[in-house]
């Protein structure tokens, strides 16, 4: 009986190890070498409206929204919008420093566009597997939207 707890105990303590490794070959604060071109928090937000470029309300234009930095690298949406709603979210950066990333990314970013879309928002829900990249996501698509003055 002891030979088959010990086996179970390390068995989990073992299953614990592997879950927990990361998998990312770029370490905390490892964004340092992507471009962030100055912009952090709301000021790194525009408006571009197709009107008189005063911009907001019920106008078309684009947002881009700030540079969401994330522990894995930065994160930038830019909305499109027309007759007061999102009509399409565009990513321009998202961490891309590994393979890894890059298959996050191209699982995740479809799931986001969507589910913003549908929102109209920034309350959505945390990709699976893709947590960092959707906090920042989120992040930069509210000040996108605040931008443009929705919501």
């Amino acid at each position: 009986m002891r030979r088959i707890t010990g086996w179970l105990l390390s068995t989990v303590a073992a299953l614990v190890l592997l879950f927990s490794y990361r998998t990312s070959t770029m370490g905390a604060g490892g964004e340092s070498s992507a471009i962030t071109s100055g912009a952090d928090g709301a000021a790194g937000s525009t408006w571009r409206g197709a009107g008189d470029g005063t911009g907001g309300g019920d106008g078309d234009g684009t947002a881009t929204g700030s540079v969401a930095q994330t522990r894995w690298g930065p994160v930038q949406v830019k909305i499109t919008v027309s007759g007061g709603r999102i009509t399409d979210v565009a990513v321009l950066q998202v961490p891309d420093g590994n393979h890894r990333d890059q298959e996050i990314n191209d699982y995740a970013v479809p799931i986001l566009r969507q589910e913003a879309l549908a929102a109209q928002s920034a309350r959505i829900d945390t990709v699976s597997g893709a947590t960092v990249t959707s906090d920042g996501y989120r992040e930069s698509l509210q000040s996108a939207i605040d931008a443009a003055h929705l919501g």
